[in-house]
Order: structure tokens, then sequence, then C-alpha cells
């Protein structure tokens, strides 16, 4: 079973200090591009954090301080990291909750403007979840016969990534071959970032999703409370965040 693409897809893979996105770093990266004649190409890098890798990571993914002292930093990769993902759509195993508001964080404080308004993402790990509820390990083993080796390697874990959602394919008849329709059935709720901090209500409308005013219109405090714009763009939030929170300030200014 080969994907229909309509543009190319990049799955890719993390390995990183830690688990907060707004704070945390790239260790690893792996992607595996996918292109609609066929045509696939890979890269890895090893990544300077810049930042001590924790000994409680490391013995999750291997990677240490020592093995990346001498690697090029994400602000140094920004430029080849987006080149290769822009204009594509993203895969990959947990990415809509983790990978990819982390990488959108590293390449906006790079300096690169990323964002995804024209392309979509699939999460291999939510077509997992919702039909059999395993790790990636797992699935490997469930949808391909095969045993997942060098787990926590990024490109180990992005290999495994591609070939599981080609087999969920092939099993699941209702799942159609489509990447629209792969990452609206992967997405778990539909957010206005990354983050999950601004959310839709069921008009369609942008609403906070924390904090005292959650459940609310964005608009409605914008206008209300426009210190509370101010407290998020000077607080401890994803960049992420706050880029789509000033679009949403600015289409409002823009229809006054």
């Amino acid at each position: 079973m080969e994907l229909k693409l309509n543009k190319p897809i990049c799955f890719f893979d993390l390995e990183t200090t830690g688990i907060d996105i707004g704070k945390d770093r790239i260790v690893e990266i792996s992607i595996f591009k996918v292109f609609p004649n066929g045509n696939k190409e890979s890269k890895t890098w090893l990544v300077n954090p810049t930042i001590p890798i924790p000994a409680q990571t490391t013995a999750v993914h291997g990677i240490t301080d020592e093995k990346v002292a001498n690697e090029p930093t994400f602000n140094e990769l920004a430029t080849q990291v987006h080149n290769m993902i822009k204009d594509c759509d993203l895969g990959g195993f947990n990415s809509d909750r983790f990978d990819i508001p982390l990488l959108a964080e590293e390449l906006l404080r790079a300096g690169v403007d990323f964002d995804m308004k024209n392309s979509v993402s699939v999460d291999v790990q939510t077509i997992f979840h919702k039909k059999e509820e395993r790790t990636l390990g797992a699935a490997l083993k469930f949808y391909c016969g095969q045993n997942l080796e060098n787990a926590h390697s990024a490109e180990a874990d992005t290999m495994a990534t591609y070939e599981i959602l080609k087999a969920q394919l092939a099993r699941y008849p209702d799942l159609e071959n489509d990447m629209k329709s792969l990452s609206e059935f992967s997405t778990r709720k539909k957010i206005a970032d990354f983050a999950g901090m601004i959310s839709f209500d069921k008009e369609g409308n942008e609403i906070f999703s924390f904090g005292k005013h959650k459940g609310v219109k964005v608009d409605t405090i914008l206008e209300k409370e426009p210190g509370y714009f101010s407290w998020i763009q000077n607080a401890d939030f994803p960049l992420y965040t706050k880029k789509v929170l000033t679009a949403i300030k600015l289409r409002k200014l823009n229809t006054k």
C-alpha cells in the first residue's frame, strides 16, 4: 500500500532534552520525505541543544552532552530543516501533541516564520490509538510483524512510523488514502495553536482553552481585557501560541 499524495509528506521524529515544549530543545531530528511520484529522501541530524541533557533523558535515547558537543545548534540547522519540510504535509507518531509544537518553537526561536496554514498533519499514533491502543514498538509488531530495533533512535522511529501508516491503510478499508482525510481522522481536537491553548467552539470561533477565561471567545477577551494579551505575550507561553494570538488581534483590528 503506497500513499496517495498531492504534495510531499515529511515523516519526522525528534529526540529532545525533555518534554516541556516551551523550554526543552532538540538533540536529534530525522526527516523522511516522500514525494507524490514515489521518490524518497531522508536526513538525520544530531543537534547541540546548548543546554544540558538530563541523565534520565539520556537513559531513554542514549544521547549524551559529549555526543552532541561538536554538533551544530538548531539555529545553524533551522534553514536546512525548514527548506526540507516547507510546502509539505507532516506525519509522525504523537506529532500533533509533541513533535510539531516543539519543532515550531525551535524554528520560531531561530527566526524562521513557520506555520501550517496550507498543510495538514497526520498523527499515526492517534490512528493507532483509535484502532488498537498500543505503543510504537507494538504498532510495528502488530501491523508489520517486525520488531522495533533501536527504539528511541529518531531515524528508527521515523522509518517505523512510515511503515505503520502504510500498513494501517492496507488493514483498514475505511481509512481513505488521502492526507487531508487522514489528518482529520488523526486529529483529537481542533485547535488554533499547536499547544492547544486556543481552540474552537461549535461555531468555529477561537476560544481560550486554559485559565480564568477558559471557554470564552478570544475576540471578547481582547476587547474587554486588552491587558490579558500583553500578559500572555510577556509570560512563558509557547511562541506559536503568541503568534496565533497576535494574528487574531490583528484580524480584529483590520475588521474595525
